[in-house]
Formats: C-alpha cells, sequence, structure tokens
C-alpha cells in the first residue's frame, strides 16, 4: 500500500487522526526501520533542517529517541536544558521558542509538565507566520501522541512485520493496567486503539481509573481478571507518584498484588499474549522483573527501537512537507 498524502504542519493531539494518518505514519516507520538496520544507519532526507528539542521537564527515552531520530534523518539538532537557560532569569516559555524560531528552528520537540504548552507554542509560531512544525512530546496528563504512535507501530509489526498497518488491530483485546488518571500515554493509545478498531480495557483502583473514561470507548474495572480476560495485548503504566496530589493507594506492595502484571496472571489471556510498558518500569511494582526480561512474553525492548523509527518518521513527515515521494526504499 502506498502512503497517503501529510497535510499536518503540528503534531499536537491523536484525537483528530484518521485511520489513513496512523496507516501513513506506520507505512514510513516501517521504511525508517529498514534503514536501522543497514550497516548504514543514516539518510540525507532532513539534511540542514534544524530540529530543536525543547524539553521543560526531565525524558531520557524520549529526549534521547527524538535526538537520534534527528540525527538519523541528517538534521542538525539543538537541545534545551532548562537548567542553564534564560528561563532561570525569568524569560517566558514563548519567548525561549521564538529564540529558537529565529536561530532558524524548522522544527520544534516541546515537552512540558503543563498540558497546553505545546499547542500555545504552536498558536504563537502560526500567529508569527512562520512554518515551524510543533511536535508534542508529552504535556502534562494530556497526550503523548509519539509514543502511543510507536506503541501502534510496535504491535502491528508483532501482527505482521512485512506490513504493519492499524487495521490488524480490528477486534483485538488490549489490556491498559495502572494510573490511568495521571497517564498522558493513555489517553493518546485511546484514540489510536479506538481509530485502528481495538478493543480496549482498562483496569486499576477506583482511585485512578475514574468512569469517564468510557466516554473514550473503553471499558472500565476496577479490579484486574475481567481486563485480562481473552486479552491479545496488556500494556501497563507506571504510576506517577510525581503528579499524585493525594495519597490514591494503600502502597506500592498492595497495588502490586492487586494489579502488578505478572506470569501466573496471564494465563487468562490468549496464549499469544505480549507485554508492553512505556518506561521507566518500576520493577516489582507494575510488572514482575522476570516477566519484563522475558523476549517471549515482553515487548517493552521493541518499544524503545520502534520509537526511534516512528520519530523519524514524524519528523520527515512534517519536515518534508508531506513529500512522501523521498521515502527511503528498503
Amino acid at each position: 500500500m502506498t502512503p497517503t498524502s501529510w497535510t499536518r504542519r503540528h503534531v499536537l493531539s491523536l484525537a483528530d487522526f484518521t485511520l489513513a494518518e496512523l496507516d501513513t505514519v506506520m507505512q514510513t516507520a516501517n521504511r525508517f526501520q529498514s534503514v536501522l538496520q543497514r550497516r548504514t544507519k543514516k539518510v540525507p532526507t532532513l539534511q540542514a533542517r534544524l530540529v530543536s528539542n525543547l524539553f521543560f521537564e526531565p525524558s531520557t527515552r524520549t529526549r534521547n529517541s527524538f535526538e537520534l531520530a534527528a540525527k538519523r534523518l541528517s538534521a542538525d539538532v539543538l537541545n534545551f536544558a532548562p537548567a542553564t537557560s534564560a528561563l532561570s532569569k525569568g524569560e517566558t516559555i514563548l519567548d525561549t521558542a521564538k529564540t529558537f524560531l529565529a536561530m532558524g528552528a524548522d522544527l520544534m520537540v516541546i515537552r512540558h509538565q503543563q498540558s497546553g504548552v505545546p499547542q500555545r507554542i504552536a498558536a504563537e509560531m502560526d500567529r508569527l507566520g512562520g512554518q515551524v512544525g510543533i511536535l508534542n512530546a508529552g504535556d502534562g496528563c494530556h497526550e503523548h501522541p509519539s509514543q502511543a504512535l510507536l506503541d501502534l507501530f510496535t504491535l502491528c509489526n508483532v501482527l505482521d512485520s512485512e506490513a504493519p498497518t492499524p487495521t490488524l488491530l480490528t477486534g483485538k483485546k488490549v489490556a491498559i493496567v495502572g494510573d490511568i488518571l495521571h497517564s498522558r500515554v493513555v489517553r493518546s493509545n485511546l484514540y489510536s486503539l479506538g481509530v485502528s478498531g481495538a478493543v480496549v480495557h482498562l483496569a486499576a483502583p477506583p482511585t485512578l481509573l475514574p468512569r469517564e473514561f468510557e466516554a473514550y470507548g473503553a471499558t472500565v474495572h476496577w479490579a484486574l481478571q475481567p481486563a485480562l480476560q481473552e486479552a491479545d495485548f496488556v500494556m501497563t503504566l507506571r504510576l506517577q507518584k510525581e503528579r499524585m496530589s493525594q495519597h490514591l493507594i494503600p502502597s506500592l506492595r498492595e497495588y502490586f498484588q492487586q494489579f502488578g502484571i505478572t506470569r501466573d496472571r496471564l494465563q487468562v489471556c490468549q496464549p499469544h499474549v505480549k507485554v508492553l510498558h512505556p518506561g521507566p518500569v518500576n520493577r516489582g511494582v507494575e510488572i514482575s522483573s522476570d516477566l519484563m526480561d522475558d523476549p517471549d512474553l515482553s515487548l517493552i525492548t521493541d518499544q524503545v527501537t520502534s520509537g526511534v523509527a516512528v520519530r523519524m518518521a514524524l519528523l520527515y513527515l512534517m519536515g518534508s512537507g508531506g513529500n512522501l515521494a523521498g521515502l527511503p526504499v528498503g
């Protein structure tokens, strides 16, 4: 299948992504996955373009993944460090973004602990009439589009590594377990999995899973086993203690006893079940260590690998102006 046209300047949310757009990202990522398996892993597709990574909160996987993706595309990269920036002298976030615009940034990858910051920066860039594209790398408890897309790519790759496409997930049961309330990853995943036709079940204690999540089309459970029953994939989420404003679980030990993913608890799933986690992982809290390290069951390492290809795809699609003819072949 040939990728469809791409017209988005910004990627801020997956709420309005169409199935065709998801498929274009998957196919483009698959091309770049092939590139990453070569001896020479670099392509000149974004040569002389400037990608600015503006991460206003700590990150290991996402920031390094975007940096590596940009460099594999031959783009120039500028990384922003809040602790040594003019923010400490009173500069506003918008002024910081405008500084990078003045330096010639073509793409800005934004991560912030407050929801809506990437959207405000995108609106300001549009107001200034520039052509810079804004990519949301995670904002507060709102969304994390690139993580959900790499999760989608990982799932589709398991089902068909030659031609990963979202429709492969139609009718597949995906159980998502953990801190649903504070997760920006789960909100993006609910959009992408829903459009792809997956059947999504959520499980967590009531304090971490409001019934309002049923509005996303998911089935809500306050016990683990019903969510895992006959599941094709299980995604477990980190307990985001830094975002919890009150005591929402009795203890980490009790949480693991009730909602931790273990080998025994997967017995009610499909025999071919696979487990995912967006990371970072609290071993022995969200998932047992032996399960996390089991290459036959765990896709956690695959998610990290997929992240580079998917972020290459996003940077390419946004930075090339939708010129899909320039994609590498094989």
